[in-house]
């Protein structure tokens, strides 16, 4: 796991590659300018970004999760929001290709591997933040069709997007009534709200989905009526991991803005990298980067082997690595002083982009209540 092959490292350079040519030359004015960069996202699907663990009849690469979070590490150095972008992505992606039909997987994932179409993950409500169970937007059945009336909060890339993966309520309360559906962007009675203000992740748009009498076939559910609460969180272990992934990738972005720096600045006569006590900050952000992509990678490999553990492992990568991420970024701003501060040096924006790592893809106090589960199941 830990010593890459020839493979594995051209997979990461390519990723790298990628970050430094098209995403970290623009990333402070798509963050300034709210932009969403539909053009470069297009590019990124020729190299097989758009369906990163897809399988390969439909255009996927067929990666493993190990391998994607290697990926989306590399991202994020050049611009933590578009990389979790790119993720959310890959997620609906798999989602269609896990549980669709051999009819819907043709007829969505080339478009979406190649990334002409870009998906969207819908699962979260107004009022319906972490009891994700209790959501309440309902589709009710009309012959060959379903009809969705309620509305999703917080959805990445809604109203530059072409698919949805959405979670309807076709039951009884609670997970067991719940259903997915590939519910396209243009369909009659669907509308978006304003893009978000938000503090950081401006380079991808944030907002509301209503859902007004929308008529969807019934042969657009992913699996059976039921399964959509299954498979929204097996496809939030991966997404868990990715965004995890983007912490560590946007932190260890700071962290090499702060090493030349404290090199090159001067203070009471000699260089800042000669104090200890800063020495010292530096030795603890590496380890703990080190620390967090080491049980980020143990996680990915656990959910490649389908094992027992993965779904605490995934929660606990998901929790450490972000938490970790944030304090890395926050103290190469502080190593900064006053110019850490500043748009143009780049590290205030990597601070507010990991900033909400800790709160989607379940906050990191649920990733705390999965790994207690677990715990206390075992005792």
């Amino acid at each position: 796991m830990f010593t890459l092959n020839e493979d594995e490292r051209a997979i990461g350079e390519t990723a790298r590659q990628f970050a430094d040519e098209f995403l970290a030359p623009n990333a402070l004015e798509w963050d300034e300018q709210k932009h969403f960069p539909v053009d470069v996202l297009r590019k990124a699907g020729p190299l097989g970004l758009g369906g990163i663990y897809v399988r390969e009849d439909v255009g996927g690469s067929g990666l493993r999760r190990l391998d994607a979070v290697r990926i989306f590490e590399q991202l994020a150095t050049g611009c933590p929001a578009v990389a979790a972008y790119i993720s959310i992505h890959n997620m609906a992606a798999w989602m269609i290709d896990a549980y669709g039909t051999e009819e819907q997987r043709r007829r969505w994932l080339p478009g979406l591997t190649s990334m002409e179409l870009l998906g969207s993950y819908a699962l979260t409500e107004p009022g319906v933040g972490s009891d994700a169970a209790a959501l309440s937007t309902k589709a009710v059945r009309d012959g060959d069709d379903y009809i969705l009336n309620g509305a999703k909060q917080f959805i990445s890339g809604a109203g530059a997007n072409d698919v949805y993966v959405l979670m309807v309520r076709t039951g009884d309360e609670g997970a067991r009534g719940i259903s997915a559906l590939i519910v396209p962007a243009d369909t009659p009675g669907l509308s978006v709200g304003p893009n978000e203000r938000k503090m950081g992740w401006n380079a991808q748009p944030t907002r509301q989905v209503v859902l007004e009498d929308v008529r969807v076939p019934v042969a657009n559910r992913l699996g059976a009526e039921g399964d959509g609460f299954r498979i929204a969180m097996n496809g939030l272990n991966g997404g868990r991991l990715n965004i995890a992934a983007c912490s560590v990738g946007g932190a260890q972005a700071a962290l090499d803005k702060a090493v030349p720096y404290l090199a090159d600045r001067q203070a009471f006569g000699k260089p800042l990298n000669k104090n200890q006590a800063l020495q010292f900050e530096l030795a603890d952000m590496r380890t703990g980067l080190e620390a967090a992509r080491t049980l980020l990678w143990r996680a990915a490999a656990a959910l490649d082997a389908d094992a027992p553990d993965k779904v605490e492992l995934c929660a606990m990568a998901k929790r450490f690595a972000t938490d970790v991420g944030f304090e890395v970024a926050n103290k190469a701003l502080q190593l900064h002083g006053g110019y850490g501060y500043l748009h143009e040096y780049g590290l205030e924006k990597i601070v507010r982009d990991l900033r909400v790592h800790q709160i989607l893809e379940g906050t990191n106090e649920i990733m705390r209540v999965v790994v207690a589960r677990s715990v206390i199941g075992a005792a």
